[in-house]
């Protein structure tokens, strides 16, 4: 099936002064999914190649209410840090991917089960019946192409994000690791992310107290 762009009827642009500095802010209704997401700029960012980017999933616990569970609020902050020290690069906020997908409620859900029953991010959302990852990426391949970027550096643990934006025709020429330290709070959802989900965590390896701070230049790139 053909890939849907973008109307322009569906998208608003506008300048946003934020603690980090100025960020173009372009907000887009996508054709496929009906939300409403938001590409954050910084640069001048169109017709160039190895733009770095980050495809940021909805999470509303970690990214608003700083909940230690899982990592998601940490990334976003690293991924805005990374792209104001590059001087340049989108982070586009996904909409609908609460829960990787599932929902907030079921997501919330899922945590009684892990507190109660010991059961990981992964078993915890079968246990009820749901998949375990239903997010699609489509909407980032669309703004980003609406924006006029050549290829990508993506901020990412996750290989599969990788072969999902370029199954959507994002040409991804690094993978540039955002980790975060290992803490009490998060080793074990952490733990499931590597060895359920095939997350790309090798600060799991280093003990928590000498883990490096997320963010931190210089930061590796896995070629693609």
């Amino acid at each position: 099936m053909r890939d849907q762009g973008i109307d322009q009827k569906d998208i608003a642009e506008a300048d946003l002064r934020t603690r980090r500095g100025v960020f173009r802010a372009v907000a887009f209704r996508d054709p496929v999914d009906g939300h409403e997401h938001m590409a954050l700029v910084r640069g001048d960012i169109r017709g160039r190649e190895n733009v770095l980017v980050r495809t940021h999933s909805e999470c509303m616990t970690g990214d608003i209410f700083g909940a230690t569970r899982c990592e998601c609020g940490d990334q976003l902050g690293a991924a805005l840090d990374a792209i104001v020290r590059e001087g340049a690069g989108v982070l586009v906020y996904l909409r609908g991917h609460e829960g990787r997908g599932i929902g907030l409620v079921a997501k919330v859900r899922t945590h009684i089960l892990q507190d109660d029953q010991g059961l990981d991010t992964v078993d915890s959302a079968t246990a009820i019946g749901l998949p375990v990852d239903v997010r699609d990426y489509g909407p980032a391949a669309r703004i980003l192409r609406y924006l006029g970027i050549g290829s990508v550096r993506l901020m990412s643990n996750n290989p599969v994000k990788v072969s999902a934006l370029e199954s959507y025709g994002v040409a991804v020429a690094a993978r540039v690791p955002l980790l975060v330290p290992a803490s009490d709070d998060n080793v074990r959802y952490l733990t499931a992310k590597r060895d359920r989900l095939g997350h790309d965590l090798p600060q799991l390896d280093v003990p928590v107290l000498d883990a490096a701070v997320v963010g931190e230049a210089p930061v590796s790139e896995v070629r693609g």
